[in-house]
C-alpha cells in the first residue's frame, strides 16, 4: 500500500503487496486496471517476457524505459518490484533534489542490513535530473545497491550522462497499437471487480482505440467517462465527451484507413491537389494533428528522400509547429508541407538502401570492419593493426581518396542507387566521380 515515508517527495512501496484486498473505486479506472503481474500485460512484444524471465531468475538489472506517455513505464517497474519482493522506491526527478536520492539511498542500505531485501528505486523522468544528481547515483548503481529504473519520455542519449547509460539497460517503449488498445478496453467492460459493469458496441470501441493514439491511459479515462454518461455505450454517448474527434473521415462512411492511405499516395503521387483534399478530410474528421505531422515527415523521407532534402527539413519544422499552435492555425502550417512535399521531385533511393542494407545484416555473413577503419582511441589498438593505413579524405584533393570502407565480403555490393530526380542527380554525379564502379 502507498505511504508518504523518508521524504514529501517520495512515495514507497512494499514490493509484493502493492494491490489492496479491497479496491479503491475512488481511483481512476486507468489506476485500477494497471496489469497486477507481467503476464497481465499488454503490448510492447516480447519485452514483458524478458522482464519476467529476469524477475522469476533473480536477474533483475538497472533499466531505463523510454517512449511516450501510456506505454506501461510506470506499470513495468511495479510489476518487477511486486514481481521480485523487493522494497519499491520511487522519486520524481521534476521535484525531487539530491537530499531525496541520499534518503533513498540511507533507506535501502537498512533494507539490505535489517530485511536482506533489494531496492528498485523507480525515477520517474529521469531526463529532468541534472548532472550531478545523476553523478550521486553512479557508485550505488555500480555497487547493486540500489536497482535503478528510469522513464522517460526523451531519448535517454540525449538526457542521461554516458555514465549512468553505461550501466543500465536501454528499454524502447513503443506506442500501444489498436488491438493492443482494444484488448485493455475489453479486460476493463470484462472484469467488473476491477473496471466497469458497462457494455459498448463495435463502432464506439475503434472510435476509442483509434483516438488514444497508443496511450492506454487515455483510452481508459474516456471509457471511464462514457460509463458515467450511459452503461451502455455508444457513438451518440461518445460525442459527449469527444466531439468531433468522433465524426468519421468521410461523411459518406469511408473508413478512415482509406482516407489515410489516400493522403499518402497523394503526396507521393505529386498530386498537391488531391493531398490536399485528404488532408481537409482528416482535419474535419478530427484526426490527432500530430499523427498527420508523423505521416507527413515520413513521407518526406521516404518518397522524396534526396531529390528535395529540404522535404525532411520542412516536415519536421511543421510536425514541431503543429504542437505550439494547435488548431485551427495548425491546418495552414501543415498545408504548406503537404503541397511542398507533393510538388518536390520524389525518391525512394535511400528508404530502399537501408532495407537492402538490412536484409544482409541479418542474413548472412557481413564480414568484419576494415582494420584500418577500426577504432585507434586506447592503448595497444596500433599493436592490433588498428587505423594502420587509414588515409584521411581530408588530406586530399576533392576531400577524397579512394579507400575500402565496406567489409571485405561487401565490397563490391551497392545499396544506395540515386536516382536522376531533382538533387539527386548532383549526388548521383559526385558518387559516380568517385566510385566509378558502383554508380
Amino acid at each position: 500500500m502507498a505511504k508518504k515515508n523518508i521524504h514529501d517527495n517520495l512515495e514507497t512501496f512494499d514490493g509484493g503487496a502493492r494491490a489492496p484486498a479491497g479496491l479503491n473505486f475512488f481511483e481512476p479506472l486507468a489506476e485500477r486496471m494497471r496489469p497486477r503481474t507481467l503476464d497481465e500485460f499488454v503490448g510492447q512484444g516480447d519485452i514483458a517476457a524478458q522482464l519476467k524471465q529476469a524477475v522469476d531468475s533473480e536477474r533483475i538489472t538497472s533499466m531505463i524505459f523510454f517512449g511516450p506517455p501510456g506505454t506501461g513505464k510506470t506499470t513495468l517497474a511495479r510489476l518487477i518490484a511486486d514481481g521480485s519482493d523487493s522494497a519499491f522506491r520511487k522519486l520524481n526527478a521534476a521535484l525531487a533534489g539530491v537530499a531525496d536520492i541520499r534518503a533513498v539511498i540511507a533507506d535501502a542500505d537498512s533494507q539490505r542490513r535489517l530485511n536482506n531485501r533489494r531496492t528498485i528505486l523507480f525515477i520517474d523522468e529521469i531526463h529532468r535530473f541534472n548532472k550531478s544528481q545523476q553523478d550521486v547515483l553512479l557508485p550505488y548503481v555500480e555497487d547493486g545497491r540500489l536497482i535503478l529504473i528510469g522513464a522517460t519520455t526523451e531519448n535517454p542519449f540525449f538526457e542521461v550522462n554516458a555514465a549512468l547509460l553505461s550501466r543500465v539497460r536501454l528499454i524502447r517503449l513503443t506506442r500501444l497499437t489498436v488491438e493492443d488498445i482494444k484488448k485493455i478496453l475489453r479486460a476493463a467492460l470484462e472484469n467488473p471487480e476491477r473496471g466497469l459493469d458497462a457494455a459498448i458496441d463495435a463502432q464506439a470501441l475503434e472510435i476509442i482505440a483509434d483516438t488514444a493514439d497508443g496511450d492506454a491511459r487515455i483510452a481508459l479515462n474516456i471509457l471511464e467517462q462514457a460509463a458515467s454518461i450511459d452503461r451502455e455505450i455508444t457513438v451518440n454517448v461518445l460525442e459527449k465527451i469527444i466531439g468531433e474527434r468522433v465524426r468519421r473521415f468521410d461523411k459518406k462512411g469511408d473508413n478512415h484507413y482509406d482516407v489515410i492511405s489516400a493522403f499518402i499516395k497523394s503526396m507521393r503521387g505529386s498530386d498537391p491537389d488531391a493531398a490536399i483534399h485528404y488532408l481537409a478530410r482528416l482535419i474535419d474528421g478530427g484526426e490527432d494533428i500530430k499523427f498527420i505531422a508523423r505521416r507527413i515527415v515520413i513521407c518526406a523521407a521516404e518518397d522524396v528522400g534526396n531529390a528535395a532534402p529540404m522535404a525532411l527539413v520542412l516536415a519536421n519544422a511543421a510536425a514541431q509547429a503543429v504542437q505550439f499552435v494547435g488548431l485551427p492555425e495548425a491546418r495552414i502550417i501543415l498545408a504548406q508541407a503537404v503541397t511542398y512535399i507533393a510538388s518536390a521531385p520524389k525518391s525512394n533511393a535511400a528508404y530502399l538502401a537501408i532495407d537492402r542494407a538490412l536484409g544482409d545484416v541479418r542474413s548472412k555473413d557481413c564480414g568484419e570492419v576494415p582494420k584500418h577503419l577500426r577504432d585507434t582511441h586506447y592503448k595497444g589498438a596500433k599493436a592490433l593493426g588498428h587505423g594502420v593505413g587509414y588515409k584521411y579524405p581530408h588530406d586530399f584533393n576533392d576531400h577524397f581518396i579512394e579507400q575500402q570502407y565496406l567489409p571485405s565480403a561487401l565490397e563490391h555490393v551497392g545499396y544506395y542507387r540515386p536516382t536522376d530526380n531533382g538533387a539527386e542527380r548532383q549526388l548521383k554525379e559526385r558518387l559516380k566521380s568517385f566510385w566509378a564502379d558502383r554508380f
